[in-house]
């Protein structure tokens, strides 16, 4: 949001956050909280939405212009990550559900798959264990109890 802004489009209630909405010369779009920089910049920091021209959407906490703390990120193939997010990456705990409504639960290492999780496939059924990346050693298939067969 290095931009310069028009101060019409800043709403300043008391020494709080700032709220904006602002149009990039991109097509991208942030309506949200910001504070100054230490060089006297607005920085994406608080809570906000931003849209990409090309779709992709993320709502949440911002820090100095990052995405910083709790968020959804909502992608245009339909995929979406709920959780975690340090520094823009995946970090922590959060559920990432696929375009094809697959889905894993557990952790994230700076936007991998790492630790406990579990991974629900397409057909519903339920796969836990250790995610290294792309590799889960040792995945468990879990039982379906007959109360779901049904």
């Amino acid at each position: 949001m290095s931009d310069k802004k028009d101060e019409e489009n800043l709403e300043n209630e008391g020494d709080g956050p700032t709220t904006v909405v602002y149009v990039f010369p991109n097509g991208d779009r942030y309506e949200g909280e910001c504070s100054r920089s230490d060089s006297g910049e607005l920085v994406k920091s608080g809570v906000g939405k931003h849209t990409s021209a090309n779709g992709l959407t993320y709502i949440g906490e911002w820090r100095e212009d990052k995405m910083q703390g709790r968020g959804t990120l909502q992608y245009p193939s339909g995929a979406q990550y709920e959780g975690e997010i340090k520094g823009n990456m995946y970090h922590g705990a959060g559920t990432y559900t696929f375009s094809d409504g697959s889905m894993y639960k557990g952790h994230f290492h700076e936007n991998r798959l790492k630790g406990v999780g579990t991974f629900t496939d397409v057909e519903g059924q339920v796969w836990t264990g250790e995610f290294h990346g792309k590799e889960a050693i040792g995945l468990k298939l879990q039982p379906v109890s007959p109360k779901e067969e049904a």
